[in-house]
């Protein structure tokens, strides 16, 4: 069997058909129960937390575009994301990249650490601070490539190799790059994670997270969590899902396309202080980009200069939405300190570099020249 290019899988990945009908479209199965022919003997599905036939097409689904041996569906990024970190165990330790989204470093800083399990953040971009960070009771290694908001970009094969080598679980949000651009688990991750509220559904329609694991054993104790939690996707949800993927190489090649034209423009003006974007050659991590993904996506961030700035520019804008979450059809746009990080202190936030006046934009699919005039009139002072 020849490898299928990434658009024809995004079409003819996982189940496209329904088994039982052979519907182009898998069937939403509003059902929370199964009728079984004796005690224990069942059609593969006894009660929808455990196993759903709409969830189940989805999850076969993702593991295919992600090349991995088992794919997950839950209720949001966060449900996935708390579910990987329950294979932990009191006592263990944690290396996280230091500008991880602002939900992830609030459930590892004020829930996880109430269960006993330890934390350090380290910038992920290089092998030696990530090394110093190793404790005795380090079990994993959480990344996220490009990171948000500075879209900073992490050695996947070789922070995989270091994990190998230490025995640690190597985990990896991919949710900025989306399976279309990046497929960590080829270059060596254990679990990957996404939001798939964002770019994998694409419309600002609905809340989920996906995980897909790189063996059937991290399958067996993934599952068992997700069983035993409870936090899984509803069957119409995982519909939207799935006819979000059919579209999402078309719609990354849009970002992309419509990213670099709005990067262009920012870095002749004088006003801006800074740009992030991995697609910028000025990137610190730019070849690194180009060698480990096949684009660079449609999040760009660029500080203003103060938190006034930034405030005076967004009351301007007429087709950027002002709006937290990201990767849909529309153009939206945010203020990292006040909105998705806010749950990071301010001393971290300087830190790190998000700064008041650090602006955040999802991309959309827009005529880019409409995009760029839009903030052309708001940035004019």
């Amino acid at each position: 069997m020849f490898r299928l290019k990434r658009k024809t899988k995004l079409i003819h990945g996982g189940s496209p058909f329904d088994p039982q009908t052979g519907a182009v479209s898998v069937p939403i199965y509003q059902v929370s129960t199964y009728k079984q022919d004796e005690i224990g003997v069942h059609k593969g599905y006894e009660y929808s937390r455990t196993g759903n036939p709409t969830r189940h097409a989805l999850e076969q689904y993702i593991a295919d575009l992600e090349e991995g041996a088992r794919g997950f569906a839950f209720s949001s990024g966060m449900a996935a994301i708390h579910a990987v970190f329950s294979l932990l165990s009191a006592g263990d330790h944690i290396i996280l990249t230091d500008d991880v989204y602002g939900g992830t470093y609030r459930i590892v800083t004020k829930v996880l650490n109430r269960l006993g399990i330890d934390n350090t953040f380290a910038d992920t971009t290089s092998l030696d601070e990530v090394a110093k960070a190793l404790q005795p009771n380090t079990k994993a290694l959480f990344v996220e490539t490009p990171t948000n908001p500075l879209l900073k970009v992490s050695d996947v094969a070789v922070l995989a190799a270091w994990c190998k080598a230490e025995e640690l679980l190597f985990v990896v949000d991919n949710t900025f790059s989306t399976p279309y651009w990046q497929n960590p688990l080829a270059l060596g991750a254990d679990i990957v994670l996404h939001s798939a509220t964002k770019y994998i559904g694409g419309h600002s329609d609905v809340v989920a997270g996906l995980a897909v694991v790189k063996n059937d054993k991290l399958g067996e104790e993934l599952h068992f969590v997700q069983n035993a939690t409870g936090g899984v996707l509803g069957p119409q949800d995982a519909w939207l899902l799935m006819r979000g993927l059919k579209t999402l190489g078309l719609r990354m090649e849009a970002h992309e396309e419509n990213a670099l034209a709005i990067v262009e423009y920012l870095s002749g003006l004088d006003t801006i202080e800074s740009i992030h974007y991995p697609g910028l050659r000025s990137h610190p991590q730019h070849e690194l980009a180009k060698r480990q993904a096949r684009g660079f996506g449609g999040i760009v961030s660029f500080d203003v200069g103060s938190g006034e700035k930034a405030s005076d520019m967004i009351r301007r804008l007429k087709y950027f939405t002002l709006a937290e979450s990201l990767g849909a059809v529309e153009s939206l746009i945010s203020v990292p300190a006040r909105m998705t990080h806010a749950s990071i202190p301010r001393e971290r936030r300087a830190l790190l570099g998000i700064t008041d006046g650090l602006v955040r934009i999802s991309v959309g699919i827009e005529d880019h020249e409409d995009l760029i005039a839009d903030l052309e009139q708001a940035l004019a002072e």
